[in-house]
């Protein structure tokens, strides 16, 4: 199986979601992140789906998607043509005595602490899959308490914009 990044325009219309996600999971597909947000234009939002399939079904639920009424346009990026971030959100044990290494790593990766206590640092971090998985595999000795990871984001490189010749 392959990774496929799908950038899905749909109408900002309660429902449109359940609908998209309810396609993927009859076919049996496990969507591996999915991110859903307002884009330049009010009454559209794009969703980021990242699916593992092969190129052949996913042809097929792609064509699908195209049939339902809410979708206006969808992308696949592919990896080396779109820039891709994750948000990390992190609480690790950070006492006095392992604080300072803490926080020499958290400048390594170029996060930022976002909230501090006499125990404990959460730590903010945007980038790519593999850099937010180098980060936790860091942070892990220290003890992480508690963590939260947002979808994967992605839009394609360079001027073109797929929402100004799809929205209607």
């Amino acid at each position: 199986m392959t990774i496929h990044t799908l950038s899905v325009l749909v109408e900002n219309k309660p429902g449109v979601l359940a609908r998209v996600a309810g396609l993927f999971s009859r076919r049996g597909f496990n969507i591996e992140s999915l991110a859903v947000g307002p884009t330049e234009h009010p009454d559209v939002s794009r969703m980021t789906i990242v699916v593992a399939v092969e190129d052949l079904p996913l042809e097929q639920v792609t064509k699908q998607l195209n049939k339902l009424i809410n979708v206006i346009k969808i992308v696949e990026l592919e990896p080396a043509a779109a820039v891709q971030r994750e948000l990390l959100l992190v609480k690790v044990r950070a006492d006095a005595t392992v604080r300072s290494q803490v926080l020499e790593t958290v400048q390594l990766f170029r996060a930022k602490v976002v909230d501090v206590s006499p125990e404990a640092l959460t730590i903010e971090a945007t980038g790519t899959a593999d850099k937010i998985e180098a980060l936790l595999r860091m942070l892990e000795p220290y003890g992480v308490r508690e963590m939260v990871q947002s979808g994967m984001v992605a839009i394609g490189r360079g001027p073109r914009s797929i929402t100004a010749t799809a929205v209607r």
